[in-house]
């Protein structure tokens, strides 16, 4: 079973922008190459099977070429497409698979061998929600384009209009223990009193010490 990690290149500016008021555009996108760094480990930690780091908006970034020598990972391209476009086209190349993001620390390698697990015993769909209305992982044993049709992407209504799509299809699914993400400067707070390791992906940060804009 394959585990794809999607991950946007760690460009400031354009990584983890919602996050630059507290950490600077540099910081933001060394923090995001941090998380999607952590990420891989706890991709390869679960030892489901093959793991791929699924890039944006290609592969050509000299971070994703480190990650691949570091953690042993195949690298592909995004592509074209809005989210939901873009997970099918990972998804549907070589199923099952289990596809995470790069934004939620809180994730474990149990977590993802629970949603191998659900797809072992029948599930077409595996879900792990997000706290913020969204999710952070989806396993499929199938899949096709318009499971991901009419989705909010980013809104707070992601994880239920998901559910509209399954229940349209005709799809058993089951879901997963809600987990956090970090998403805006708030976040940050919860990352400090978080599991052992994590609150280690804000040390060098700018703003860590109280988690508010030092401009």
């Amino acid at each position: 079973m394959r585990v794809i990690v999607f991950a946007k290149a760690p460009v400031p500016g354009s990584a983890k922008t919602r996050l630059i008021p507290a950490l600077g555009a540099a910081g933001a996108a060394r923090f995001h190459a941090r998380l999607v760094e952590r990420a891989l480990g706890t991709a390869r930690a679960a030892s489901l099977g093959p793991v791929e780091l699924c890039c944006a908006p290609n592969r050509s970034h000299p971070f994703f070429a480190e990650c691949a020598a570091r953690f042993g990972v195949d690298l592909t391209d995004q592509g074209a497409g809005d989210l939901g476009e873009r997970m099918h086209r990972a998804l549907a190349a070589d199923l099952p698979a289990v596809l995470i993001g790069a934004d939620c620390p809180a994730m474990t390698p149990d977590y993802l061998r629970e949603a191998a697990a659900a797809l072992a015993a029948g599930q077409d769909v595996a879900l792990g929600p997000a706290e913020d209305g969204g999710y952070v992982l989806i396993a499929a044993n199938r899949i096709r384009p318009d499971a991901f049709a009419r989705i909010g992407w980013g809104g707070p209504d992601v994880m239920e209009a998901q559910r509209a799509r399954l229940r349209e299809a005709g799809w058993r699914w089951s879901e997963l223990a809600p987990l956090w993400d970090v998403d805006r400067p708030e976040d940050l707070k919860r990352i400090r009193g978080g599991m052992p390791g994590v609150a280690a992906l804000l040390t060098g940060m700018r703003g860590e010490e109280d988690g508010e804009s030092t401009r």
